[in-house]
């Protein structure tokens, strides 16, 4: 969601909190502004309505903004339209306090009439105006400094929050407060940084802090000081960032996206390396991630929660996990998935999946896991986010920063670690012997080359695009695992292209959604599954018959499906398992082609955020 950087230090805090809000762009805003202490104690406050560049030209033309303390603020519209006055940063009624927020407090209504009754007014429509003032009530009202005003407010505030406060009588001092929404703390060389992403400040520092759920830090140069809801001093380490910060960058480029789709054979081969093990990758590690053999056996079944791409890499993995390894999958949105009363066994495995580490509803889901008693595993790449830190065993995919609203890479790393548990799962529970084991383990450590090869022809699929970029419907079909890949190649299609797009199981187009093709419209098939090859492509042909222009994707050994279709796609064989891995690069560029050729944004999509950390 929306983007958060503070500093303090001897350095311009102006410079320091543009260039880190510039480097969080792509999670998605609509305004942006900052708050500067200047050398008098004066805080300085500038915001303006669109991207940053809107920003910059304001602080240039009202002189400039000296002074080495500050915190930013790129904000994404949930209470309020986007506007200057409600952009962040916010200043308290009495002005005593200066803040930014990510989140949303949920019962900001019921405390902004409390403040009403006690004087207070509003000059804006956000909730985080409300969160700020409501801080500088109890400062008020209690006299009891900062730590206590803010532990006050964080025990009334109901919802999800990343508070960066600054106070006009801590001149050497910033704070920060938080409750299900990231944030974290850097420091370096006499001077301490706070962001809600690491890109933010990786040019600074490698060696971040992060901040646990109900937990308040102060910040001053080059030192942080952390303190639970009760007060009580925390002692933390930090974590260092080995992430090279050129991974951070587009490196010749034009886009993220399309850098990061460059990628996916790295990222799939590093996450496959970190567990593969033995003389010529003979066998399967998972002690690291907290997941051994007697583990295995005694899991009866799973459940996967996740949202929008990962829950899609759910699907596919329902089929693999339990035609591999005979155990019994259910997928779920997390966003659902505690409204319904879910019953959860003892003995099953709830696995969540997550980039970021933050995705509030798949954060939400872990914890009703939990309370009810049952084994968690988090998927996710970012070290010491709260999935990783909540959930009882960690798998790190080693995708890296990725930096365009639309995951391509961190999909692909999430897609080989499933796999990897499938076959340690199989293995475990008898269900393939140790010869298919190492042939599975074999296919699997070709997928990065055959992603390399599908790249390499690439041109085909941009030519396409370019042809084709003023489709208005577009349908993707499949069955078995080519139905979970449709479902992925339909999004990225929507989120970058703005075309509409729709994912079926290809038999079902029969049971009403065949009447919405006619001339022209694009049908785009995936055809990798040997025993559904035939029936998928009979209802291509049905497609076909209406005036569809078809589009198929298939293995190499099919190149017969030629005769059927107006385009075909090939990818290289693979065990029929791990196709998913190699028929998302092609529909995956497709999206990112249709998306430049119509003229638009391809890394920072409209409406839409990296990481989603609100309900």
């Amino acid at each position: 969601m929306c983007g958060i950087v503070g500093y303090i230090g001897e350095g311009s805090a102006c410079d320091v909190l543009i260039d880190g809000l510039s480097r969080l762009e792509y999670r998605g805003y609509d305004s942006a502004g900052i708050a500067v202490r200047n050398s008098d104690g004066v805080i300085k406050v500038v915001r303006a309505k669109g991207r940053l560049k809107a920003l910059e030209d304001k602080i240039a033309s009202s002189g400039g903004v000296e002074g080495t303390s500050g915190i930013g603020h790129t904000r994404w519209a949930t209470h309020g339209e986007p506007s200057e006055y409600n952009a962040h940063p916010h200043t308290s009624y009495g002005g005593t306090v200066t803040g930014v927020h990510n989140g949303i407090i949920e019962n900001y209504l019921e405390l902004r009439e409390k403040l009403t009754r006690h004087g207070f007014s509003f000059r804006s429509d956000t909730d985080t105006e409300t969160a700020i003032d409501l801080v500088e009530y109890y400062l008020m009202k209690y006299r009891g400094g900062p730590a206590d005003a803010i532990a006050k407010a964080m025990v009334r505030i109901r919802g999800s929050y990343a508070l960066a406060l600054m106070f006009s009588d801590e001149p050497d001092r910033i704070w920060v407060a938080r409750k299900d929404s990231p944030i974290i703390i850097g420091t370096a060389d006499g001077e301490s940084y706070i962001a809600s992403d690491v890109p933010a400040i990786l040019k600074y520092t490698r060696d971040v802090y992060y901040i646990g759920n109900l937990e308040i830090a102060c910040i001053e140069a080059g030192k942080a000081v952390f303190y639970n809801i009760d007060g009580e001093l925390i002692e933390k380490e930090p974590v260092h960032i080995t992430w090279d910060a050129d991974s951070a960058e587009k490196g010749g480029f034009e886009h993220f996206m399309i850098k990061e789709i460059h990628e996916e054979s790295r990222v799939v081969n590093d996450t496959l390396n970190s567990v593969i093990k033995g003389e010529n990758g003979k066998y399967i590690d998972l002690s690291a991630a907290g997941i051994s053999d007697s583990y295995i056996k005694n899991i009866s079944r799973i459940t996967i929660a996740a949202c929008g791409s990962a829950y899609h890499v759910g699907i596919n993995l329902q089929y693999v996990m339990e035609d591999l390894a005979r155990i019994p999958v259910r997928v779920e949105f997390a966003s659902e998935f505690r409204y319904r009363k879910p019953v959860l066994d003892s003995d099953e495995l709830f696995i969540v999946i997550s980039q970021s580490g933050e995705t509030a509803d798949s954060l939400a889901a872990l914890r009703e896991a939990k309370k009810q008693g049952v084994n968690t595993l988090g998927i996710v790449n970012v070290v010491g986010s709260s999935i990783a830190r909540e959930a009882d065993s960690v798998f790190y995919t080693l995708a890296g920063p990725e930096i365009a609203v639309a995951t391509t890479k961190a999909y692909a790393a999430q897609l080989a670690a499933g796999y990897v548990l499938s076959i340690q799962f199989a293995k475990v529970r008898g269900t393939i012997n140790e010869d298919e084991y190492v042939r599975l383990i074999s296919e699997l450590q070709t997928i990065p080359e055959k992603i390399q090869s599908i790249l390499r022809n690439k041109d085909r699929i941009q030519y396409f695009a370019a042809k084709y970029s003023n489709a208005h419907d577009v349908f993707f079909i499949g069955r078995g695992i080519d139905y979970a890949m449709a479902l992925e190649g339909s999004l990225k299609m929507k989120e970058v292209s703005y075309i509409h797009s729709e994912a079926y199981a290809a038999a079902e187009l029969k049971h009403g959604t065949i009447s919405l093709i006619e001339d022209g419209t694009l049908v785009i098939g995936i055809l990798t599954q040997p025993g559904l090859f035939e029936k998928t492509l009979s209802n291509l042909v049905e497609c076909k018959s209406r005036g569809a222009f078809l589009m198929a994707i298939a293995p190499e050994s099919r190149e017969d499906i030629s005769a059927y279709v107006d385009l075909v796609e090939l990818i290289p064989d693979i065990d029929s398992h791990f196709t998913g891995s190699l028929d998302v690069v092609p529909m995956q560029l497709l999206g990112y082609y249709l998306g430049v050729a119509r003229g638009f944004d391809v890394d920072k999509p409209r409406n839409l955020a990296k990481s989603v950390t609100v309900e």
